[in-house]
């Protein structure tokens, strides 16, 4: 007979290893793994506990969870959850900060790399005509960088962008100066954070204030060589008024992590030769998921456990 039943949903979780649906087991859980074509209501409606990919929670899903006492989301953001409609049913949301911090960070930089010198564009172009003329990049070395979100995966990309000795500015409603001085970054104002920077990278959380900060009024302060990096959440971009930017020539690139609609990807942003997009891939390593399933499966033994867990929401 089992304690209780937890409901894992994301793909990655103890697939490179073991160990966090191990930890699960042990302490007497059923584990049932959603599949594609599950009916995730049914699984829900006698589960004490999920461990959550981004998929909604919202009010219908908590009234028909009857047993559920906690949503464990798989990574940081809890913007697909209806926090209210959890406080109002008495059911626990909470995280894993930090834990994919590092893999998320390393994709920022990767991407103000590839954007810098078109690496995906150009790539494409030999393969379909080795004689193609080469496409003249931008160095990345000693530019400025403005990061819009200085947490933890912030604070990752400027310890890796100080290696490339980068001019970094900053902006966030919480400042950490300790941290700043130590690698040599300011916090600025956003509106001199977009204009100075060569490099904005986006790493605020999604709320009603950072809904598509950068618009077209924002974009319009960047400079035309800038280039615009997103691996936080698809809603802090107006994505129209980015289209429009790049075909204009307004700024000179972006790359996306993250997108408004991840099921279809049905974006003009998606055919252009100076946007490189990817499939959400900021915490897809072997070590992100690692991560990720221990803290997120701790999480659920806590609070089942206790009724205590330090990353309660």
């Amino acid at each position: 007979m089992h304690k209780w039943k937890i409901v894992v949903t994301p793909r990655s979780f103890a697939v490179s290893n073991i160990a966090p649906q191990k930890i699960l087991e042990d302490a007497g859980c059923l584990v049932v793994r959603y599949r594609a074509g599950d009916d995730l209501l049914e699984l829900l409606k006698d589960a004490d506990g999920v461990i959550a990919d981004p998929e909604p929670y919202t009010k219908e899903v908590m009234a028909a969870s009857v047993r559920l006492k906690i949503i464990s989301r798989y990574g940081v953001g809890y913007d697909s959850v209806d926090m209210a409609a959890a406080k109002a049913a008495n059911i626990a949301v909470t995280n894993t900060p930090g834990a994919n911090a590092d893999s998320v960070a390393d994709l920022a930089m990767a991407l103000m790399l590839a954007s810098a010198r078109q690496i995906p564009f150009q790539d494409n172009l030999i393969k379909l005509n080795p004689k193609v003329e080469k496409l003249t990049g931008s160095e990345v070395w000693k530019k400025t960088l403005g990061i819009i979100g200085v947490g933890r995966i912030g604070k990752g990309l400027i310890e890796r962008a100080s290696g490339f000795r980068m001019r970094i500015l900053c902006f966030d409603t919480y400042r950490d100066e300790a941290f700043a001085e130590k690698y040599g970054a300011r916090y600025v104002d956003f509106d001199t954070l977009l204009g100075e920077s060569d490099f904005v990278s986006l790493h605020a959380p999604s709320t009603p204030e950072t809904s598509k900060m950068i618009n077209s009024a924002a974009l319009a302060k960047m400079k035309k060589t800038a280039i615009l990096i997103n691996t936080a959440r698809g809603g802090l971009v107006d994505e129209d008024a980015l289209a429009r930017a790049l075909i204009e020539g307004q700024i000179a690139g972006c790359a996306l992590d993250v997108m408004m609609d991840e099921n279809t990807y049905d974006s003009p942003l998606c055919k252009l030769p100076n946007c490189i997009v990817l499939p959400h891939v900021g915490a897809t390593t072997h070590e992100a998921a690692y991560n990720m399933g221990m803290m997120a499966a701790k999480n659920i033994l806590d609070y089942l456990e206790t009724g205590k867990c330090e990353n309660l929401l």
